[in-house]
């Protein structure tokens, strides 16, 4: 009975099976549909015109009033994902991250400081990264608003910037201020400024 029903099963197995190459052939066709509307959902942004940032020659510049004057540095390690598209802002994107354990403020000794849990704890915290959420023109410049995540705290900052082209490329400035204590960096009040600003130079091709 059990050999029976084996050859049974066999049987119906073989009955819907295509029966040539053509049938085949239109079961992968049917399939190859299928991932083309898939890719329809992609969105806009992937056919934007993406830009590749220098990482190198990038400046990450940064100052904040000290006991002792107004301290600056710079971090190092971007790395980025830019789509912006002057005529198509809807579709423009922007996502950076730097290294927080390349801060250097000219100060060996501040710079371990700087590191540690009381002010950026690099250790846990070793990425600062923002990503846009909208970019808009703001007179004759533009804006990016999004998420700056610092020391594990995520604020919405926007960064005002300019776009200025260049042959085969491009180079985006921009400048904006957080309030530290907002990242809880550093303790609040003391000799040390709660605002930061930051100065962004970052030439792209495309």
């Amino acid at each position: 009975m059990k050999i029976m029903i084996s050859i049974l099963l066999l049987f119906a197995i073989a009955c819907n099976r295509p029966s040539n190459k053509k049938e085949l052939k239109n079961i992968a066709s049917n399939e190859s549909v299928g991932s083309s509307e898939i890719k329809k959902d992609i969105p806009a942004k992937a056919d934007a015109t993406k830009w590749k940032a220098d990482a190198a020659n990038s400046k990450i510049n940064f100052s904040v009033k000290g006991p002792f004057g107004t301290v600056n540095g710079n971090l190092k390690g971007l790395k980025s994902t830019i789509i912006f598209d002057e005529k198509d802002l809807s579709s423009s994107f922007i996502e950076a991250s730097v290294d927080a354990g390349t801060i250097d403020t000219d100060n060996n000794l501040r710079d371990k400081d700087i590191k540690k849990e009381k002010f950026l704890n690099t250790q846990e915290h070793s990425v600062i990264s923002f990503r846009s959420d909208k970019i808009e023109k703001s007179g004759n410049s533009y804006k990016a608003t999004g998420k700056l995540n610092l020391k594990g705290t995520e604020k919405q900052v926007v960064i005002p910037f300019d776009f200025i082209p260049k042959e085969n490329g491009g180079l985006f400035k921009g400048s904006f201020a957080i309030n530290r204590n907002d990242y809880n960096v550093g303790k609040e009040g003391g000799s040390l400024g709660k605002t930061i600003t930051i100065n962004l130079e970052v030439p792209v091709t495309k």
